[in-house]
């Protein structure tokens, strides 16, 4: 019981800490294959397979998830979904590369993160491999309702991607929530984020449908400015941004002990 209190009163602190982050948009420099929608909420490769990268708006905050939903996929293709983080500022690129793999990592201060069908989740240094490769049990998403990244506590619910809309009874809703998504598949939800470390550096993190997936990238610099970066590519061919609605926001909330037991 006593995580529990700690989590609650952790959470009241962060509450005033500071507002939530404004909400999410693409950049108007994108890939030439990409279409952004006039809310500039929803990307779409209109024709082959490549040139498809995209980047946030503005840069994000840390402990921001640049959260997108995947809502068309093109059969023929090989390959998914590209997320990461680059300090580059898309409006000074002189031309956005086809690939975020290696074209635009190849430019430096650039960090990407192919998603696969499997095996997205970066081992522990203090894990075994196979067992951080393992996937979770899904009954654990009714049982936590937060998601705890480092020193950032997020709730889970629309982090989640569900095969059906959550319109129907809460009944139905749990059994809705235990149907997890393949990370490849229509309506799984990806996101990305960073969190800043003491040295002044950040990881960057993988979150695939109200999971982190671990620090998939060390180093970045968090003193500068971190655009998001999504490469729409192969067999996804569009993508909508996803809104999260924090509740508690700050670079200086602690971990939750309760969620991360």
């Amino acid at each position: 019981m006593g995580a529990v209190s700690d989590c609650v009163d952790l959470g009241a602190a962060c509450r005033s800490a500071r507002p939530e982050p404004p909400p999410t948009r693409f950049h108007q420099v994108h890939g030439a294959n990409i279409r952004v929608d006039p809310s500039g909420t929803r990307a779409t490769r209109v024709e082959s397979f490549a040139h498809g990268v995209c980047f946030s708006r503005e840069p994000l905050a840390p402990g921001q998830v640049f959260l997108v939903e995947i809502e068309e996929k093109e059969l023929g293709w090989c390959g998914h979904l590209r997320l990461g983080l680059t300090a580059l500022d898309p409006a000074t690129l002189a031309a956005v590369p086809e690939f975020s793999l290696p074209d635009l990592v190849s430019l430096g201060h650039t960090w990407v993160f192919a998603i696969t069908r499997h095996h997205n989740r970066v081992p522990r240094e203090d894990r075994p491999e196979a067992e951080a490769l393992a996937p979770s049990r899904p009954p654990a998403l009714l049982v936590e309702p937060y998601v705890c990244i480092e020193q950032f506590r997020i709730p889970r619910d629309r982090l989640v991607g569900r095969s059906r809309p959550g319109l129907y009874s809460h009944l139905l809703d749990q059994l809705y929530e235990l149907n997890v998504l393949p990370p490849t598949a229509r309506r799984s939800r990806l996101g990305v984020l960073f969190c800043p470390q003491p040295d002044g550096t950040a990881d960057m993190h993988i979150v695939i449908n109200g999971e982190d997936m671990g620090p998939s990238a060390r180093g970045l610099p968090a003193a500068r400015p971190l655009y998001a970066v999504v490469d729409v590519f192969a067999s996804t061919k569009s993508v909508r941004l996803v809104q999260l609605e924090y509740g508690s926001f700050s670079p200086q909330c602690h971990p939750c002990r309760l969620c991360a037991a």
